[in-house]
């Protein structure tokens, strides 16, 4: 059965110009300057293919042309040059990604030359937009804005030297451009302007999405490093307490297998037991990892209503448990509810690694609270807990961990008359993270 996203289906959408291949663009350009500058000549009236055609039958013309040379589109009809500098100019810009700045460079100096040329005013110069667009984008400003300004500068200054006035364009030459005019200089200069600021726009476009990309992946790995650092604490918790539970009992069964085995025969159900029960929450966790869109665990949740299962595990491992619970015993959130339960079991667990010889008594005080509930587990052993991770443990970490994800607060160390006290305090507010608290 397949399930819909919960915003309805999934859209295709048009991937991103910076990740298309690097030859549309190009490809496009090239057929559409070329088409478009035919188009362009064939609607001036030219009837020959000379530098002396003034095409003075034409209708429109660019908008900086003056005096009665207005109609005209350019004054020299497009031959093999003007075709290849069509071409050229889409051909440089396939290096554009790699060598943003030369491709800038190359493709002014084509478009320079078509203009000092003085073919046809088509859409030639769309080329140049894409260049000055892909330089601003490859984090290349200062050079693309210098080097328009220089470009602009120099070219009205060479077309004031070498230019023809208007009413000598058929005077032919290899390069019958025109004197540049105040209005001509205005209108270039502004379409400039206008090219580097959209550019510095889509720049800026891309960079915000490139931001949110990066702190989206950032808030997805520290996700799944919290959710890794949470199944290591319920494997460890799992593990530990059975696992301890197992080797007491294992060895209990050995010293007494000839001697008593009536009594061994109880250590050997305890571990059958123990071990059943580390097979069931395995399967639990490793089930939470497997499962894909599921509303709830497949296996009950570990909780304080299996505290007294807990109690007699420990107690026939040979530890002497005393349980006591205070207050308005009542339901919990999950994710307190599991805490709690873990730092009980990984406490006796403890007690039972590191208490010392002789027996045992280890108390567990449950205080349900109006706002939070105290979990406090004391022993009189003569050992000592584990309280670092130095000598390769991590039980007082896990769940001084667990008291913090909460947002409650855990502390532990030997008593002033021996023993050892583990002492958590666990708000019974919703904590934020509640659909990871109960998946564990």
């Amino acid at each position: 059965m397949s399930i819909s996203p919960p915003h309805g289906p999934v859209r295709p959408h048009w991937p991103r110009p910076g990740r298309w291949p690097v030859w549309a663009v190009p490809a496009f350009l090239a057929f559409f300057q070329v088409v478009g500058s035919f188009g362009a000549q064939g609607n001036t009236g030219h009837g020959g293919t000379g530098q002396g055609n003034t095409g003075h039958g034409g209708s429109g013309g660019p908008p900086w042309a003056e005096g009665d040379g207005a109609a005209a589109i350019g004054h020299t009809d497009l031959d093999p040059l003007g075709v290849g500098l069509l071409l050229a100019g889409p051909a440089l810009l396939l290096l554009r990604r790699r060598h943003p700045v030369f491709t800038l460079g190359a493709v002014g100096a084509v478009t320079v030359l078509y203009l000092l040329r003085a073919y046809t005013y088509g859409p030639f110069v769309l080329s140049m937009v894409v260049a000055m667009v892909a330089a601003i984008v490859a984090g290349h400003r200062l050079v693309t804005w210098a080097g328009t300004g220089i470009g602009l500068a120099a070219y009205f200054a060479v077309t004031a030297v070498i230019g023809v006035p208007v009413e000598e364009r058929g005077s032919g030459g290899a390069f019958p451009v025109e004197e540049p005019t105040g209005l001509g200089a205005t209108f270039v200069t502004g379409w400039a302007l206008l090219v580097l600021v959209t550019a510095e726009l889509v720049r800026m476009r891309g960079q915000r999405a490139a931001e949110t990309a990066r702190i989206r992946a950032e808030e997805e790995r520290r996700q799944a490093s919290e959710e890794r650092l949470r199944m290591a604490r319920e494997l460890h918790d799992v593990l530990a307490h059975n696992i301890s539970m197992i080797n007491v009992q294992a060895g209990v069964a050995l010293h007494l297998l000839d001697e008593n085995p009536e009594q061994a025969r109880t250590a050997l159900a305890a571990i059958k037991e123990a071990s059943k029960d580390a097979l069931t929450e395995m399967r639990g966790v490793i089930g939470a990892l497997r499962a894909q869109g599921e509303t709830a665990p497949r296996t009950p949740t570990a909780g304080l209503d299996r505290l007294e299962d807990l109690a007699a595990r420990a107690r026939s491992a040979g530890l002497h448990v005393e349980v006591e619970i205070t207050g308005d015993r009542r339901p919990l959130h999950a994710g307190t509810d599991l805490a709690a339960f873990r730092i009980v079991q990984e406490s006796l667990t403890n007690v039972t690694r590191h208490a010392g010889p002789g027996p045992v008594t280890a108390r567990v005080h449950i205080a349900y609270g109006e706002h939070e509930i105290v979990v406090r587990v004391e022993d009189d052993g003569q050992g000592v807990s584990l309280l670092d991770d130095h000598t390769g443990g991590s039980g007082i970490r896990g769940m001084r961990e667990r008291a913090a994800a909460l947002g409650g607060a855990f502390d532990a160390g030997p008593r002033p008359g021996g023993g050892f006290r583990v002492r958590a305090r666990l708000p019974l507010t919703e904590e934020p993270d509640v659909t990871e608290a109960r998946k564990g």
